[in-house]
């Protein structure tokens, strides 16, 4: 063949690509596409090198996983294949992803689900679905299942860092607000908007891991104008603290300041965990505008608003902070004063208690906090340790498609490149070269 084939939709939604693709890896993703039963037998190397324009060599390197993958050669890549933008970890560009029309998306992924789950006669019946009717009267049926929504996705995001569930979460965003126009008794309105506000709220955290700002900011502001309407302060304290991290991982630290102080509006009100959380939030904002006093205040205070933490008085979504995500958050507030020399023996301790401390259920917060903590110790420590310490955060790396993960990794990859010349390092580099483009 003197060029890749179009290929069906049942191609690219078979378990083989969906693995590949899960690896954010170009290299894997190719070698899937190669040896997929589809073809009958396996491509030949050399001619599928050939429509990449690359030797085939460095085709081989690159499905080993030991050469870079620079984000210029994955668009190409990845036009010349023709895989579907709406399965890419990147975004193609706009010249080549905007000309899909929503017709056509819709058509790719209704086809997709249909194959995914059972192929043939229901892909002619997924057009006769309708969708599901809003109740005359809302109750607590309603409101749980909104809040059990909310917590899954809660749930996936830690565990996972990715969009795996996204379309569906926004369809249950979609109901959930209509249901806001049905009739309910006064407390159970008020129920139902902060429901509403928890859902979106979650779903707003996950489309700020994967840089989806524009949604972020839109469903963040739908989540506190539900926690503010119906007088949630608990869901208040909360969107705005994940308001004021976005806006320091964005660069803009004063505006997170800000919000985080205007969630301490009646904090009397609010639990000791909550507290801590926004002093912690505080002193990240702080740490970026390098102000050292400031910092180690916010800290201090933390420290003691999560001394007196009672768990059973959280609401739901606090329950994921608990000693580790607390010595997590305050480390990598101090990870920015230890990079200029200052604490960083106490960064290192509070970091390595998070990595020690995180279970399974918050693989992603373990794999940041120990990306952090790798990068600490090879700028200010021992290569050799930080390499070990990033040894065990990158086997939970791989599992995640978290784009704040992903540019952390980036960032240890930099600080790593200046040992080169050590074994260990330069195994290192290559590894990470094959989780992320560097």
């Amino acid at each position: 063949m003197l060029e890749p084939p179009d290929l069906p939709v049942e191609f690219w939604v078979s378990d083989q690509m969906h693995d590949a693709l899960a690896t954010w890896h170009m290299g894997r993703v190719i070698y899937a596409y190669r040896t997929h039963p589809f073809h009958g037998r396996p491509l030949a190397q050399e001619m599928v090198a050939r429509w990449l324009t690359l030797t085939q060599s460095q085709l081989s390197r690159l499905e080993k996983g030991i050469a870079p993958e620079q984000l210029s050669k994955l668009v190409y890549w990845a036009e010349t294949l023709k895989i579907p933008a709406e399965l890419l970890w990147f975004k193609l560009p706009k010249q080549n992803v905007d000309t899909l029309d929503d017709v056509n998306r819709h058509e790719f992924l209704r086809a997709a689900v249909a194959v995914a789950l059972t192929p043939g006669p229901l892909l002619e019946l997924i057009g006769t679905l309708r969708s599901t009717p809003v109740p005359a009267t809302v109750g607590h049926e309603q409101i749980e299942e909104i809040r059990t929504a909310a917590k899954q996705i809660s749930s996936w995001d830690a565990a996972a860092g990715r969009g795996l569930v996204r379309e569906a979460a926004l369809a249950q965003v979609r109901y959930a607000v209509r249901l806001l126009d049905a009739n309910a008794t006064p407390s159970d309105k008020a129920e139902l908007c902060a429901a509403v506000g928890f859902l979106s709220h979650s779903l707003g955290f996950t489309a700020f891991d994967q840089y989806e700002h524009d949604d972020a900011d839109t469903l963040f502001a739908l989540a506190l104008g539900c926690a503010e309407n119906c007088g949630e302060w608990h869901l208040r304290a909360k969107v705005l603290s994940s308001m004021a991290r976005q806006s320091i991982w964005c660069g803009d630290p004063r505006a997170g300041l800000t919000s985080a102080e205007k969630a301490f509006d009646r904090a009397d009100r609010l639990t000791a965990t909550e507290r801590a959380m926004l002093h912690t939030t505080m002193a990240r904002a702080y740490a970026k505008l390098g102000q050292v006093q400031e910092t180690l205040t916010e800290i201090g205070r933390a420290d003691d608003e999560f001394a007196q933490s009672r768990p059973e008085n959280d609401p739901a979504w606090m329950k994921y902070y608990d000693l580790a995500q607390h010595s997590g958050d305050t480390g990598h507030a101090l990870y920015d004063l230890a990079i200029a020399g200052k604490f960083a023996s106490e960064a290192h301790d509070r970091l390595a208690t998070a990595v020690s401390g995180h279970t399974d259920a918050y693989r992603r917060s373990r794999a940041i906090s120990g990306i952090k903590l790798s990068s600490l110790v090879m700028a200010v420590g021992d290569p050799q340790e930080a390499a070990s310490v990033a040894d065990h955060a990158l086997k939970d790396a791989k599992h995640l498609r978290s784009r704040r993960a992903a540019d952390d990794l980036r960032n240890l990859h930099r600080l790593a490149s200046t040992h080169q010349n050590r074994p260990e390092i330069a195994k290192l580099t290559t590894c990470i070269e094959g989780l992320v483009a560097v």
